[in-house]
């Protein structure tokens, strides 16, 4: 089965939770211990990429130690072409909608296509924005970044991308950042699209998972919480919980 069906059958029950693990932020064997522990508390799959000094050696070791660890689909999330690598199910293809730079509008898209094909590697078409405060996400992808009240502008770059064909909708506040999207913001592109709808940044607590979903986000993506060194299944199973309880 194609991730982009399991995806449409799986959100069928529920809203997705997917793991962030950044090759950059930790050894491959302890991104395959955080991908195991991510699958026990619940998460449905596992992305792999940054946005700095990201090369497709640590990719490729991180992919296999993840696979080998998880059960779940390994999805690359990649910011250049450096961050693809064979052996991944899928790739969330990116087009960063709102930055100022043909680069990661489409150049790092056509750099790496040729590759996706000889790997056999599923491209999921993504549409990407990133909202303030955007973090290191919107410095390296010179994005103009979405004022958090502008919901007018998020909705207007969310037609786009459907009326582009592209299978989801990605809105980013960057890793790390303080809050999550704002979900004034989330239900309006919700109301404005049908395309699958991916939420990502500043989200910690059960609390803002509820919120994002609750909003419509279809997949909540979280990255940050697993980087530390305390109990992450502890972090991640009620976080997990309140997005699986959303309709």
């Amino acid at each position: 089965m194609r991730v982009i069906e399991w995806i449409s059958q799986s959100r069928a029950r529920a809203p997705l939770h997917m793991t962030l693990i950044d090759p950059e932020k930790q050894a491959a064997a302890s991104a395959g211990r955080i991908a195991q522990i991510a699958a026990g508390a619940g998460s449905d799959a596992i992305l792999i990429g940054g946005s700095t000094r990201i090369t497709r050696p640590a990719v490729a070791s991180t992919l296999a130690h993840v696979k080998s660890a998880a059960a779940l689909p390994a999805i690359l999330f990649p910011s250049s072409a450096e961050g693809v690598a064979a052996g991944a199910d899928a790739i969330f293809y990116l087009s960063l909608l709102n930055s100022r730079s043909p680069r990661f509008l489409i150049r790092e898209a056509m750099r790496a296509g040729a590759f996706l094909r000889q790997a056999r590697i599923e491209p999921i078409s993504v549409g990407y924005l990133i909202v303030e405060p955007g973090m290191r996400a919107g410095e390296v992808g010179e994005a103009d970044l979405i004022r958090r009240h502008d919901l007018d502008e998020a909705v207007r770059y969310a037609m786009a991308a459907e009326n582009m064909g592209m299978s989801v909708l990605y809105l980013e506040a960057g890793s790390g950042a303080p809050e999550p999207v704002p979900a004034a913001m989330i239900a309006a592109v919700r109301a404005a699209v049908s395309i699958w709808l991916c939420v990502g940044g500043g989200i910690r607590y059960a609390e803002q998972a509820k919120a994002v979903a609750g909003a419509g986000a279809d997949i909540v993506v979280t990255g940050t919480i697993v980087e530390g060194q305390g109990d992450i299944g502890a972090t991640l199973a009620p976080l997990i919980s309140a997005v699986k309880t959303q309709p």
